[in-house]
């Protein structure tokens, strides 16, 4: 069936509570881009747009943050991506919808990644909307917001029109999502029924949310991929006088005002080298969220919010994350399982192999025994951390891992962002996920899952066995694959074996890679 095409005064026009937007339809989608939803300035929280008259269009994406460093234009084959236009006024959002009526559907929230500094909703072909959309019969909406020393530079020392500089980008959120609550019936979506969800930062940002008193009411379900994350990325505690003084130092100047009206480049100069000399020291150094009123603290280091933990979450990670390099060099078709044990020796030494080769053989039976070499655990131990603490309150915590290798490479180990393409019902846009026989049937099975939990906050449904939510004796994990089901406690040992040994030393090379002196 071809797809159609409209865009006339009459069609996809919508009245916001600030005035009409004017988007397209193609393909039986309405399409709005770069609708604005706040203003502010630079280290202040975010402002209502003025009104306007007649329609606005919406019909290009908006600005995106400003970045720290210059994007580059290097092969992205596994993830497919574009750049943006740079611009500090990157407060808007897109919205696709199957009709601007009354039918209150669903309302997915996407948060891109990049940690708390990079990325945009448009970084990765894969986050296109209009698929997720048209299949699931919800309403999607995804949003651009302040990073880095935009959103995350704690200056509340130096005046109180700065208190809450250290969360300026978390507070876009909380201003897009209040946006969400008032305007997005016209879109045909329910306020009632909101899922927040993200990958990588963007899983971040829900558990982010998630400590936010300002968020509450504002969503309903969460979906954090390959997000629950920490020492490397812990909260901002502590003072940020010094992150203050150091900045000002640098660009010769006085006051938090002259850094306000500092030129982008000045201030991404100044920023990189306070961050070069505070970080390794573990002193608020900006570009995570800073612990304060507004932000009550990452739950691996504080409690869950008693008004939160009733919230259903999904939470999965990929099986190699960035680990994957680990068994490059190796032939994982030809290798024998003598040549897998001696390599594995020689990695993490006798002692650790012994124990862990076992614990993987029963974990993955499917799986070389190479594979153990590119197997994440930093990701999936931080997980368990998270699960360990949040199921033991609730009946509406689930836990999955993507585990389908890609055709790349004649096989890769799934990496950091495999999964993005199967959730947003997207692997058509990714030439790298196709396999024939394999990828459909996954990507239905995933996408299915992730609609009846939006749906319902249960992620039951036909294209999957039966699933329990996780208990803190039960980790029932939805292990997605060419033969998909449900393993009960079946990796946390051999995790718990190799982060014991390497997780310390993992975390401290991300610091100080983060830390790197500037050029």
């Amino acid at each position: 069936m071809e797809k159609q095409f409209r865009y006339d005064f009459q069609t996809a026009v919508v009245e916001t509570d600030k005035g009409l937007v004017h988007g397209y339809e193609y393909d039986g989608m309405s399409i709005f881009k770069g609708i604005p939803y706040a203003r502010s300035k630079r280290f202040h929280d975010p402002e209502p747009v003025e009104p306007w008259d007649g329609l606005r269009e919406a019909t290009g994406y908006g600005y995106v943050c400003p970045l720290l460093d210059e994007e580059r234009l290097d092969s992205s084959l596994g993830a497919p991506h574009r750049i943006g236009v740079q611009n500090e006024n990157c407060q808007n959002l897109n919205v696709w919808t199957p009709a601007c009526d009354d039918k209150k559907r669903p309302v997915m929230v996407w948060l891109h990644g990049g940690a708390f500094s990079g990325g945009s909703s448009i970084e990765q072909v894969a986050y296109e909307g209009e698929n997720l959309c048209k299949h699931g019969q919800i309403v999607f909406v995804s949003i651009n917001h302040r990073l880095n020393v935009l959103g995350y530079c704690d200056l509340s020392e130096f005046g109180e029109e700065y208190k809450n500089s250290g969360n300026a980008g978390t507070s876009d959120m909380v201003a897009a999502l209040q946006w969400i609550h008032r305007n997005i019936a016209a879109f045909g979506g329910d306020p009632g029924n909101v899922t927040i969800f993200g990958q990588s930062g963007g899983g971040m940002k829900v558990t982010a949310l998630l400590q936010t008193p300002a968020a509450d009411g504002l969503y309903h379900k969460g979906i954090i991929m390959s997000g629950v994350q920490g020492g490397a990325l812990f909260d901002c505690v502590g003072s940020g006088r010094q992150m203050g003084e150091l900045m000002m130092e640098s660009l010769g100047v006085k006051t938090a005002k002259e850094l306000e009206e500092a030129p982008y480049q000045d201030l991404v100069r100044a920023f990189k080298d306070m961050r070069y000399q505070l970080r390794p020291q573990k002193i608020n150094s900006g570009e995570t969220p800073c612990r304060n009123a507004f932000y009550l603290g990452d739950p691996l280091e504080v409690p869950f919010r008693k008004e939160t933990i009733d919230i259903p979450i999904l939470v999965g990670s990929t099986f190699s994350e960035f680990s994957g390099f680990g068994v490059m060099g190796y032939d994982r078709k030809k290798i024998t399982d003598q040549e897998a044990q001696k390599a594995i020796e020689e990695k993490f030494g006798k002692a650790l192999a012994d124990e862990a080769i076992p614990l993987f053989r029963q974990a993955y039976p499917e799986r070389n025994l190479i594979d153990l070499l590119g197997m994440d655990y930093m990701f999936r131990d931080y997980t368990f951390s998270y699960l360990e603490r949040r199921c033991g309150y609730n009946s509406c915590t689930w836990d999955y891992i993507f585990n389908l290798d890609g055709p790349m490479y004649g096989g890769q180990l799934p990496p950091h962002c495999a999964d993005i393409p199967f959730v947003f019902h997207n692997t058509e846009l990714v030439p790298s996920t196709q396999e024939a026989g394999v990828t459909e049937r996954v990507e239905k099975e995933i996408f299915d899952t992730v609609m009846a939990f939006v749906k319902t906050g249960n992620p039951n449904n036909p294209s999957i066995p039966q699933w329990k939510h996780d208990s803190p004796e039960e980790f029932n994990t939805m292990v997605f694959d060419r033969k998909t089901g449900v393993r009960t406690n079946f990796d946390r040992k051999l995790v718990k074996a190799l982060s014991r040994e390497f997780l310390d030393g993992m975390v401290d090379g991300i610091l100080k890679g983060m830390a790197r002196k500037p050029e």
